[in-house]
């Protein structure tokens, strides 16, 4: 299989908070969790609210936040809880940027950056 993605995705679980309208009208917010992040997206699970492909939903991580717009949803395994990804409006900032910015860096300027901070 090709993969057509245009930026590096890292693989990880990261819990946040999902905020916005759902297919009813009703305001919503709730834990989820985020995997296969990318500068602009994320594969997020855990959700149980009724969404749709280009809904715009709100997500706060790490004290940040941003819009994201929802690219497709599927059920998870279980069939109760959905999954989504969802693609940030471009006139946000990353939420995780600092998340995805420290596993692009080599390791040994990680590990050069520690020793500087536990030098006195």
């Amino acid at each position: 299989m090709i993969d057509r993605r245009k930026e590096p995705r890292l693989d990880t679980d990261v819990e946040l908070m999902v905020w916005g309208v759902d297919t009813h009208g009703e305001c919503f917010m709730q834990p989820a969790r985020a995997r296969d992040v990318s500068l602009s997206g994320a594969l997020l699970s855990g959700i149980d609210i009724d969404l749709q492909s280009g809904d715009l939903v709100g997500i706060v991580y790490a004290g940040k936040k941003a819009r994201f717009r929802v690219v497709w949803v599927r059920y998870d395994g279980t069939g109760d809880r959905l999954q989504i990804a969802v693609h940030r409006v471009a006139a946000d900032d990353c939420p995780w940027l600092d998340l995805v910015s420290e596993a692009a860096t080599p390791v040994s300027t990680v590990v050069k950056r520690q020793a500087d901070a536990e030098a006195p």
